[in-house]
């Protein structure tokens, strides 16, 4: 793997059940994602999308091939170390946002930075600042209920962002919002993950957003069926 990619995956399958009711989700994936590529993962609903987005975020363990996240081989590491890996390295955003709905968006964002080890303060400060990156300066005390859908996925953007992750990784997460809302949340990500050089995959459906990607991999039944379509940035 060279130092120029963030993703390395080759022969990727994922098995669920055993016997007669065995379902192949994953059918041999080989795919390469560049350091700093913004690139979206698209097909339809069943087709492994989720699935090998959950392996490369070492959610969920392959059935077989291997992955390599900035060279390092995640399939052979002990499942004892994955948890700090996905701390330190990967940034997650959900359809859903999955916002904590008892903690203000400061609290969200901050939540991250604690688990790192940073106290109190310097959470906050942190999550303050990400938080009027993202345009919601104004809303730090506010509850997830509190929020509009759209205003929702940016406290979850800064989220994501609030570890410094090299790599985000975004399962539908405009699957939820009206076209405006989704669009701009894209492009707000795009712009704050390219101003550090960070790496993004997104999961999506939505053709309102393909224009935004650099580069298209299309999946269907498990495999990738029109691979490397270049898209305009």
């Amino acid at each position: 793997m060279t130092t120029e990619q963030a993703i390395r995956a080759r022969g990727v399958t994922k098995v669920f059940g055993a016997g007669g009711l065995e379902y192949h989700a994953l059918r041999g994936i080989d795919v390469d994602v560049a350091r700093g590529e913004f690139l979206m993962l698209a097909g339809p609903s069943g087709s492994g999308k989720t699935t090998l987005l959950s392996i490369v975020g070492c959610v969920l363990a392959a059935t077989s091939g291997s992955v390599h996240l900035f060279g390092e081989d995640v399939t052979a590491l002990a499942p004892s170390r994955l948890p700090d890996l996905r701390l330190r390295r990967i940034g997650f955003i959900f359809q859903g946002h999955n916002l904590i709905a008892s903690l203000s968006a400061r609290e969200n964002v901050a939540l991250v930075a604690r688990m790192q080890g940073f106290g109190k303060q310097e959470a906050g400060r942190r999550a303050e600042a990400l938080l009027d990156r993202v345009g919601l300066g104004d809303k730090v005390d506010n509850l997830p209920a509190q929020l509009s859908g759209g205003q929702r996925q940016r406290v979850a953007i800064a989220r994501a962002l609030a570890g410094e992750p090299p790599l985000v990784l975004a399962d539908e997460p405009t699957a939820a919002l009206d076209a405006q809302s989704g669009l701009g949340v894209t492009e707000l990500l795009r712009e704050l993950c390219r101003e550090h050089g960070r790496t993004v995959v997104v999961v999506t459906h939505d053709s309102r957003i393909f224009h935004l990607a650099d580069r298209m991999v299309h999946i269907e039944d498990g495999r990738i069926v029109e691979p490397l379509l270049e898209q305009a940035s």
